[in-house]
C-alpha cells in the first residue's frame, strides 16, 4: 500500500487522537484511512461542497440587501 505524508491542524489531531482513545479507531493510521476513505465517498456523492446553489445570490435572498424575506 502507498504511503502519504500529510500536515494537517492541531485541532484535525486532537480530533483524530481522542477517536483513538475512546476505542473508534484502532490506531492513528486506521482513523485517518477511513475517515479519508469516508471523506472521499461522500465527496463522489454530493461533489464539491463550495458550490453556490444556482438562483442564490450574496446580496441576500430574494434580492433585498439588508434584509432576509421568508
Amino acid at each position: 500500500m502507498p504511503k502519504v505524508e500529510i500536515t494537517i491542524p492541531e485541532h484535525l489531531e486532537m480530533q483524530i487522537a481522542q477517536m483513538v482513545e475512546r476505542g473508534e479507531f484502532v490506531n492513528r493510521e486506521e482513523a485517518v484511512e477511513e475517515l479519508l476513505s469516508t471523506g472521499i465517498k461522500a465527496y463522489k456523492t454530493s461533489g464539491p461542497q463550495d458550490e453556490e446553489e444556482p438562483g442564490f445570490e450574496d446580496d441576500g435572498m430574494m434580492g433585498h440587501d439588508d434584509e432576509y424575506v421568508f
